[in-house]
């Protein structure tokens, strides 16, 4: 069953920490709805906290309803039917056909003043500027030439900072399919290798690294943003829970992240790593 509870915070940051630690969960098992966000007010004075709403599945099963039984009602006695005759149908119809050339009028017009459907957005490409060649990104070139030649890839890497502390790396060549594997198992495992090996040396100089080859994030996350539109669209109309195929921490945030705004919708995780699922739920108290 779906359950929620409101918390505030000094920040909706602090205020969902506090909900997750009072539910023991994490983030990915629950949907968050921010009801009120934080104000800091004028030095000091006049500020206010932030309130979120946390949904959740506490594993119940929802109660039924029982179907209402209603009294039958007496029949309406039946309104006698007027004789209509040959002249009021022939006069009918002639005032049905001069008024239809106006009806399709008016249709058309209406028609002409819809807004036209919004074309596909596509994204404008992230530019990256110059490679950057600091010691953080020395490493890691350094690992993914390594590893790439036991791999037998001629594969480029190319490293940039997109933000401190933050690097992204892209792959370019020619098939680069193997080092994709299937739903880019094989990217992810080569970025967790990356990330291990260069943060082995401690906390003080972490780096977060992210590693692409032909697009594929992108492209990955505009295919789940699309699933996750399409599966809400089924669940709002059936008034079902649709539990997805298994995902990594990276693609169920994308699914939370791109249905936390819809209507009637909630959404929250179930199972464990590797065959950790989304479950997009029927919520009729979220408008």
């Amino acid at each position: 069953m779906i359950k929620f509870i409101d918390m505030t915070g000094k920040t909706e940051d602090e205020a969902l920490r506090r909900a997750l630690e009072q539910l023991g969960m994490e983030r990915d098992d629950v949907s968050v709805e921010i009801i009120e966000r934080a104000k800091s007010g004028f030095l000091g004075i006049g500020g206010s906290p932030a309130t979120i709403r946390v949904s959740y599945d506490d594993g119940q099963p929802e109660p039924k309803e029982e179907p209402k039984v209603s009294e039958a009602k007496p029949a309406a006695p039946k309104a006698e039917k007027k004789p209509v005759y040959c002249a009021e149908i022939l006069q009918k119809k002639e005032v049905r056909a001069k008024e239809k050339p106006e009806r399709e009028s008016r249709r058309s017009e209406r028609r002409d003043e819809r807004p036209a459907r919004e074309e596909k957005k596509v994204r404008e490409p992230v530019v990256l500027g110059e490679e950057v060649r600091d010691e953080k990104s020395e490493e890691i070139r350094a690992f993914l030439k390594g590893l790439l030649e036991h791999m037998d890839s001629a594969a480029e890497v190319k490293v940039y900072e997109v933000e401190k502390g933050r690097y992204k790396v892209i792959l370019e060549g020619e098939k680069l399919g193997a080092l994709i594997g299937r739903r880019g198992e094989t990217l992810d495992a080569i970025q967790q290798l990356t990330n291990y090996s260069v943060n082995r040396s401690g906390e003080s100089k972490r780096a977060r690294v992210q590693i692409d080859a032909e697009n594929y994030r992108e492209k990955r996350e505009e295919s789940l943003e699309r699933l996750a539109q399409k599966v809400a669209g089924k669940v709002v109309k059936y008034r079902r829970n649709v539990t997805l195929e298994p995902m990594n921490a990276y693609e169920r945030h994308v699914i939370h992240t791109a249905l936390q705004d819809t209507q009637y919708i909630t959404t929250f995780s179930i199972g464990t790593e590797p065959n950790r699922r989304v479950v997009v739920s029927y919520d009729r108290t979220k408008q």
